[in-house]
């Protein structure tokens, strides 16, 4: 785990001052890697790259960055290749190692394997590999986006850096792309690889990049297919994935440096937390952050049930109104562009205690995409249970569970019938894809706020249409469908947060249930077993129903890091609030309407997600500002 960075020239031309750019990319990543930087220049100046180390495997100096290969790459790379032993020993006849390091073994697959090498790999990365020979660069990112990659061509020079703050002094200009914000004012995160700023693009997932003769192009190396396995029942699916999630976590604990597991009391962390347990040398160290004194926000009790059940040191930090005005600034810099929900936040704080303990932190992130976890799904269906009602079409294809199935799992929805108030409103029983989108679309919450004018909405939802019906979705299960959507852009933006809030302390965050076979066993599993009878993570829970406490397996009011945002906004927040969008400064922002956002934090609803995504944008903003100010200068 580390930060990564580069420039490489397109045009052959030496690059001015090619070793102080370097120097200014790696200082804005010094957080992703306090245990040392290093640098390489071209003996010509015409390509560089720059790393910040975090030392998990081989901790020795064999292990620095950037990583000079035997045929004479250089290689920086962030993130870890679990599976680096094994590949390592199918290698070994090829390459001489001169290292420990998970590292070396890309250099070694690459070699032999050419770009290729990346279907060798088991793990989460982003790595870039520079052949002075064929005067080439190729870059990699993991196969969900685990790791981050972001780039510019300016003028003829490509930058690229593990953060868009490296970036940020060498852009000539720090202007919003309208595109990019039309997506996130409609889902608090965006669909393409573009970014908020006009110039700079993330590599999307599972793609590679690769530039050379003065072109840059991006290349898909992988996908998630949903073929329907009809052959097999569904305890032989569980048996799968329950040895599947086993071998994971296994692989997930390989490190030379202090593992632990961040455990909120849900399924998915609390599965991590004991399975790690059972394969942990001595009792796993765990963190969970609560909110002690907010009712129907505290989920420590089932967060300590979860640590006794695994015998683990049970560690834990009482979130309040004050962090969230001392932090805020902090983690919106770190995240480096307004994304996802507030649960950024409290995850900033649990993973600034874990820090105090380990170098690790294994997550439950991915399960609920992966495996059907959000109670949307359950609304969805329920409306279509209630027009196959009507029309009398049951088993169409387009959904798997019956009225009389559902409505023992409606309970599960207390807490979403404002949601469910504004869902019905309008459009019901409407083609699946648009009431989907009714669903995710976060900028009818907005309408007053924000001066949408300016913003190609309808692009936004057609870009929607085009990942909710893919080609590689059948048009057999709704579930099919919405599952995939948020596994193709909700998860990038939820693991966008899980990164940078573990690297703003140096830690790093593993997420075992992101492993690529458990994700590519899931997407063959028929829906009427992943989401039998309307159960969220059923496939999950019959799977491991002796390891998981029955008071988590069971619970139906878990909401995902709730933060209780609206209620700090109209008490202990309320002038902090006030201020931030009282000022002549609030006006620069030519989309916002200031009156309109003042009142919206008198208001809100229980979980605060207007509140965050209009707070984040106008911190972002005026931190975007600064950035303007603070240019590269030879």
């Amino acid at each position: 785990m580390c930060g990564i960075a580069g420039i490489i020239s397109l045009d052959g031309q030496p690059i001015a001052g090619l070793r102080r750019r370097l120097q200014v990319l790696g200082g804005r990543l010094a957080h992703r890697g306090p245990d040392g930087e290093g640098f390489w220049v071209s003996e010509d100046e015409t390509a560089g790259l720059a790393h910040r180390r975090l030392a998990i495997i081989d901790l020795s100096e064999n292990g620095a960055q950037p990583m000079t290969g035997e045929d004479g790459c250089v290689l920086v790379h962030n993130g870890e290749v679990y599976n680096y032993p094994e590949l390592r020993q199918q290698l070994e006849p090829r390459w001489s190692f001169r290292s420990r390091s998970d590292t070396e073994t890309i250099l070694a697959a690459h070699s032999v394997f050419g770009d290729d090498a990346v279907n060798h790999l088991r793990g989460m990365w982003a790595y870039a590999l520079w052949d002075p020979v064929r005067r080439r660069l190729s870059a990699s990112r993991d196969r969900f986006g685990i790791k981050p990659f972001y780039y510019a061509v300016i003028g003829h020079d490509l930058y690229f850096a593990s953060e868009i703050k490296a970036l940020l002094p060498f852009l000539p200009e720090i202007t919003i792309n309208p595109a990019a914000m039309a997506e996130y004012l409609t889902f608090q995160f965006t669909l393409s690889g573009d970014t908020l700023l006009k110039g700079v693009r993330q590599l999307p997932s599972a793609h590679r990049l690769i530039a050379e003769n003065g072109h840059v192009r991006e290349e898909r190396y992988w996908d998630v297919q949903y073929t329907l396995d009809r052959e097999h029942s569904a305890a032989w699916f569980q048996e799968q994935l329950r040895g599947l999630t086993e071998d994971s976590i296994r692989l997930h604990l390989r490190s030379d440096a202090p593992v632990g597991a961040y455990l909120s009391g849900g399924i998915d962390s609390s599965l991590v937390s004991l399975l790690a347990s059972r394969q942990s040398a001595g009792p796993l160290d765990v963190f969970h952050g609560a909110f002690r004194n907010k009712a129907g926000f505290d989920e420590s009790a089932y967060a300590r049930d979860a640590a006794e059940a695994a015998h683990a040191r049970y560690h834990e930090i009482d979130i309040t109104a004050g962090d969230f005005q001392k932090h805020i600034f902090d983690v919106i810099r770190h995240l480096d562009e307004p994304i996802a929900g507030p649960g950024s936040f409290p995850q900033y704080m649990t993973a600034g205690l874990a820090a105090q303990h380990v170098k690790v932190a294994l997550g439950g992130q991915g399960g609920d995409e992966i495996f059907g976890g959000y109670a949307r799904y359950t609304i969805a269906y329920f409306e279509q249970c209630i027009k196959a009602a009507i029309d009398g079409t049951y088993k169409n294809g387009n959904y798997v569970v019956t009225i009389e199935s559902i409505i023992p799992q409606l309970p599960m929805l207390r807490e979403y019938k404002p949601l469910i108030k504004t869902f019905w409103a309008d459009g019901m029983f409407e083609d699946l894809d648009a009431r989907y989108f009714r669903l995710v679309n976060r900028s009818v919450d907005m309408r007053d706020e924000i001066q949408w004018a300016d913003f190609p909405l309808a692009d936004v939802e057609a870009a929607f249409r085009d990942t909710f019906n893919g080609r590689n979705v059948g048009k057999e299960a709704y579930f099919d469908k919405m599952t995939h959507f948020d596994f193709k852009h909700l998860l990038p933006a939820l693991l966008h947060v899980e990164d940078r809030m573990s690297m703003a302390h140096g830690l790093e965050s593993r997420v075992p249930l992101l492993d690529h076979s458990i994700v590519e066993l899931a997407a063959t599993v028929p829906a009427d077993i992943k989401f039998s009878g309307g159960r969220t993570k059923q496939l999950l829970k019959d799977a491991f129903t002796d390891v998981i406490p029955p008071s988590i397996l069971n619970r139906r009011d878990k909401m995902g890091f709730p933060v209780p945002m609206s209620d700090w906004f109209r008490g202990e927040l309320r002038d902090f609030a006030g201020d931030l969008f009282a000022g002549a400064s609030a006006g620069e922002l030519p989309y916002l309407n200031p009156a309109a956002v003042r009142g919206a934090f008198s208001g809100g609803e229980p979980f605060g997600r207007k509140c965050w995504g209009l707070l984040s944008l106008e911190i972002w903003r005026q931190q975007m500002q600064a950035e303007s100010r603070n240019k590269f200068l030879e």
